[in-house]
């Protein structure tokens, strides 16, 4: 393992430089060291061409919500990256995702189905996550959440199901709101979203984080196979990086998904990248980024994934 800490120290990748730094290494987030390697991580070639397409507005040609090349999902990746705070030149790109999510269309248009909002969360749970990661925060974060805290089912997640008789919350549609809740309560101190948090991280670790309530089986095979961006998509490495940020790490019930992910170590290289969610194409589809994330196979080491497990090792006093 120590060949493989020492690789991602030298990466050629300053975001992955950056997460080491912080993540394993535990250095300061404000010391000049770490904000060095942050004004990399902004002028980076991968950073560059995620950006290259905006216009002279600041805004990119297509929708917001674009997958994966709108500006919700820009946003997303370069608060994971690691990418620094305050940048006023991503803006217009706040104001297009805002301007979406607070269409007055959009918001008469959510369904109140037996008395359960069926709304895609994780909208706004990213938004509230990047925004407040970025420092591109306004007083729109704070009615994002008093959105998601009234669309909160029973149960502590959320739902986009029509399905009259769905009855429990998505994984999918939950995790990025609780990334955005612990956020949230982190920057404001608002309670409220620390008691959304604890009911909606239930939902997870009372499954064992990718295990059924009842049968204590793998609920969907892509939980446990790993992948870089997951975008809204779901396994055990982000369910454990959420965990980490919460502070649930060492919950007991974290531990079937840390075993599971130390099976995924190849020796002397780092983890795999086993699922991939995007294309890299010059067509006009769905689901494409503008760069690659690394390779996509069970026998080779993938950056952006090892660094992702080395963070939840260390965290869990596994490394």
């Amino acid at each position: 393992m120590d060949a493989v800490i020492q690789q991602l120290s030298n990466s050629s990748e300053p975001s992955i430089r950056y997460r080491m730094s912080v993540d394993v290494f535990g250095k300061p987030k404000d010391s000049l060291e770490v904000k060095g390697i942050q004004e990399k991580v902004r002028n980076s070639i991968r950073v560059k061409t995620m950006l290259a397409a905006r216009n002279s507005d600041g805004e990119f040609p297509w929708h917001a919500y674009q997958k994966w090349k709108g500006a919700f999902w820009t946003l997303l990746v370069l608060a994971d990256l690691g990418y620094p705070s305050g940048d006023q030149t991503l803006f217009p790109l706040r104001e297009q995702i805002n301007d979406w999510l607070f269409n007055p269309k959009r918001l008469k248009a959510i369904p109140l189905i037996k008395g359960k909002y069926r709304r895609c969360a994780l909208q706004e749970g990213g938004t509230v996550f990047s925004l407040i990661q970025l420092g591109l925060t306004d007083l729109r974060v704070d009615q994002l959440i008093e959105l998601l805290l009234k669309w909160q089912w029973p149960d502590g997640g959320w739902n986009c199901d029509k399905k009259p008789n769905a009855s429990h919350s998505s994984f999918y549609e939950t995790w990025l709101p609780l990334r955005a809740m612990n956020a949230y309560y982190n920057y404001s101190g608002d309670v409220r979203a620390k008691a959304a948090m604890e009911r909606a991280a239930d939902i997870f670790l009372s499954r064992k984080l990718y295990k059924g309530l009842a049968s204590g089986e793998v609920i969907l095979k892509n939980f446990t196979q790993l992948a870089y961006p997951v975008y809204w998509h779901y396994d055990i490495l982000v369910a454990l990086k959420v965990m980490c940020e919460i502070g649930k790490i060492d919950d007991p019930r974290c531990k079937d998904a840390l075993d599971l992910l130390e099976t995924k170590y190849l020796p002397a290289e780092g983890f795999p990248a086993e699922a991939k969610y995007y294309k890299v194409t010059e067509k006009e589809i769905s689901g494409v980024s503008s760069v690659q994330w690394g390779p996509v196979s069970a026998k080779k080491m993938n950056e952006f994934v090892t660094v992702e497990a080395l963070t939840v090792l260390k965290k869990a006093g596994r490394l």
